[in-house]
């Protein structure tokens, strides 16, 4: 990775592999998700030291609850078990986990630990961690869209005064900025139903490691190939070399 400045600010990474890694070694399914859940751990501890402020994965989409029912159930069981666990350790190292997606859709135990997670590393200003979980792109923008329709229903906003902003606004669940780099694992070369709104300019990389095999070594290569790149953001580049100049 090089040594300039421009490091990302905000990195999404699909963590693809778990199951065909798990495959590979002819090893259940769900023990890809455990060793995928130890990569986590490592990239969070980088992302922190080489300066990245808010790291998104993208934990469980909305369509994961089509997969086989003993592989959702043993997910469900491995969050539970580790969600304690990991608030603890990320809020002893000064990071906030936030959860973004349908959580009605949990277990009410498993949305108390969510609510219990968030509430302990809120005040937490070291790095952000937004977990996706039971989301999809699609849903966040409908959900954005039912929202501001219910604002000009009750009279509150006018149709012709919905912007692109008032729109990010609702689609931002959480607030922060758009991400920098979209890292996909895994091989293969799509976006999945993530961040669809939010990553309307953000930079590429696909990875052809598989999730519990990418490490901080995988991630500084992503990173220097996100150093390399011009962003014009529909500029041209004689426009944002001016800019920066």
């Amino acid at each position: 990775m090089s040594e300039e400045t421009n490091i990302p600010a905000h990195v999404a990474i699909i963590m693809d592999g778990n199951g065909r890694w798990a495959t590979k070694r002819n090893r259940p399914r769900t023990m890809g998700h455990q060793a995928g859940l130890k990569a986590l751990r490592s990239i969070v501890e980088h992302s922190g030291r080489i300066g990245i402020k808010q790291l998104t994965v993208f934990a469980f989409s909305s369509e994961n609850w089509k997969r086989p029912v003993k592989e959702v159930n043993r997910l469900m069981d491995l969050f539970m078990r580790a969600l304690d666990k990991e608030a603890r350790e990320l809020h002893e190292n000064g990071v906030r986990i936030r959860f973004l997606g349908d959580i009605q859709a949990f277990s009410p135990g498993l949305q108390e630990k969510i609510a219990r997670a968030m509430g302990q590393t809120e005040a937490n200003t070291r790095m952000t961690l937004n977990v996706a979980v039971n989301y999809g792109g699609r849903w966040n923008i409908v959900q954005a869209a039912r929202i501001l329709a219910q604002s000009v229903q009750q009279g509150q906003l006018k149709a012709e005064n919905i912007t692109e902003e008032l729109v990010a606004q609702q689609i931002h669940l959480l607030g922060g900025d758009d991400p920098d780099l979209f890292i996909r694992t895994g091989g293969e070369m799509r976006i999945s139903n993530f961040l669809l709104w939010q990553a309307a300019y953000t930079e590429f990389y696909f990875s052809s490691a598989l999730w519990p095999d990418f490490g901080p070594e995988q991630l500084d290569e992503a990173v220097t190939a996100y150093q390399t790149r011009e962003r014009r953001f529909g500029l041209t580049g004689e426009q944002v070399r001016e800019m920066t100049a």
